[in-house]
């Protein structure tokens, strides 16, 4: 039985809940509920008019309610007396299938009760601390040609870092290492794995601490995919396995296979190399994207991101690599990824590969940053956004496993952002064409 929200409010001190919902473009909605009125809201949801968010939708749609789910309540740990819930979006009291959280949960119990996989992931968040403008990083001693795992950068940091791993730890997450990523003023914070719609929930939450942790210290954090030119960009790697209905076996692992890898294992890695060039319009879903999974070398000597669909064993040069066994980390997703539809596609995708028996195909076990030139049989990665959106738009199968609604929604304002991207002129247009 659902946990009742009064009764929380009571027990823990929350005088507010933030009843928020994730739309299209990853942005989160939310309305404030003093806890006086939070039983109603449990029973009716919050409402919203959804064509002001980032939802295909119109000023004539009906009102957008977000029913809170009481039992993914997390409260602030900054700010105790308020509490942030993930809500599914209910239009005339039906789902809204273009909703985020609503795609994911109908292919998590698709998985589970049609092929008896209970995926769990785990995702590596990637983010910069600017100044407020955002032109330039907080910290500008941070200078450093080789930045990654700069103790004396970290340890600047550390008023940031260790405030939000701290939070972590109180909610339970199980943090387990933070680091100064590859490009100044970058940063990496990990947690451990959980079910998929557990790892959306947080960090879809974790996106929103890191913000205002962030603004708290006079900062600005952003997931921006390449917010720099000559920068590393900011992934979001998913690591991924699957699992029995108690948890306990790990139905990736095999023993026997070279790399640990099972058959199933393979299958599901197999959907994914099959689908990853409309996967993209998903895992790297902005203008920007394209800049990092198509960058030229960065400052640092290398992007750490791919642009071809190959795969190899403990090696990060590559789009999938399996670092350890009954397990695989995708790399290709950025920091612009909506946390709640990367999980969705990554295992519609798979449970396609599972379904159709599908093979990975060869594995490369080079340097794909120096040889990756001499790799003629593999396809390369969409160039841009509108790229990735075309592959996607003729994968029947894969606009079919997320919801044909959702998929229809999601192709049109992504060509709408497209198009908007388009018209817009830039300061490249004058430097290189005002006097032709």
């Amino acid at each position: 039985m659902a946990r009742n929200l009064t009764d929380l409010a009571k027990e823990r001190g929350i005088r507010y809940f933030l009843i928020s919902y994730t739309d299209l473009f990853g942005a989160q909605r939310a309305k404030l509920v003093p806890s006086a009125a939070i039983a109603d809201m449990q029973q009716g949801g919050a409402g919203f008019a959804g064509f002001a968010t980032w939802l295909d939708l119109t000023p004539a749609h009906p009102d957008l309610f977000g029913l809170p789910d009481p039992d993914a309540v997390i409260q602030l740990p900054w700010q105790k007396d308020v509490a942030w819930v993930p809500a599914d979006c209910v239009m005339e009291s039906k789902l809204v299938d273009q909703a985020p959280r609503t795609v994911l949960k109908k292919i998590v119990e698709e998985a589970t009760s049609k092929y008896g996989l209970y995926v769990k992931t785990g995702v590596e968040a990637e983010f910069f601390l600017v100044g407020q403008d955002g032109v330039s990083v907080a910290d500008p001693k941070d200078n450093a040609t080789k930045p990654c795992y700069d103790q004396q950068a970290l340890m600047r940091r550390y008023d940031v870092i260790s405030e939000i791993c701290d939070y972590m730890l109180e909610l339970g997450w199980q943090p387990y290492q933070n680091d100064h990523e590859d490009a100044i003023g970058q940063f990496e914070m990990n947690w451990s794995y959980a079910d998929a719609l557990v790892t959306a929930d947080r960090h879809s939450f974790f996106k929103f601490m890191v913000r205002s942790i962030a603004e708290k210290h006079g900062f600005r954090a952003t997931f921006m995919p390449k917010p720099f030119p000559t920068l590393t960009g900011s992934g979001c790697h998913v690591h991924v396995s699957v699992w029995d209905k108690d948890g306990k076996i790990n139905k990736f692992h095999d023993e026997s296979n070279e790399i640990g890898l099972s058959e199933q294992g393979y299958h599901f890695l197999g959907g994914i190399m099959k689908h990853a060039e409309a996967l993209a319009a998903i895992t790297n879903p902005t203008v920007n994207s394209y800049k990092r999974i198509n960058a030229p070398r960065t400052v640092s000597g290398a992007t750490w991101s791919p642009n071809t669909v190959t795969w190899t064993g403990n090696n990060r040069t590559h789009m999938v690599r399996v670092p350890g066994k009954g397990r695989f980390e995708l790399r290709l997703p950025d920091g612009a990824a909506n946390p709640y539809l990367l999980q969705a596609v990554i295992i519609a995708v798979g449970i396609d590969g599972i379904k159709t028996k599908a093979d990975p195909g060869k594995r490369y076990d080079i340097d794909m940053y120096q040889l990756g030139h001499t790799v003629t049989d593999a396809p390369k990665l969409p160039l841009n956004l509108l790229d990735a959106l075309r592959a996607f738009d003729k994968n029947e199968p894969l606009k079919e496993a997320l919801g044909s609604q959702f998929s229809a929604a999601y192709l049109k304002m992504k060509h709408q952002e497209w198009n908007s991207y388009t018209a817009h002129f830039s300061q490249w247009e004058r430097d290189n064409t005002l006097d032709i």
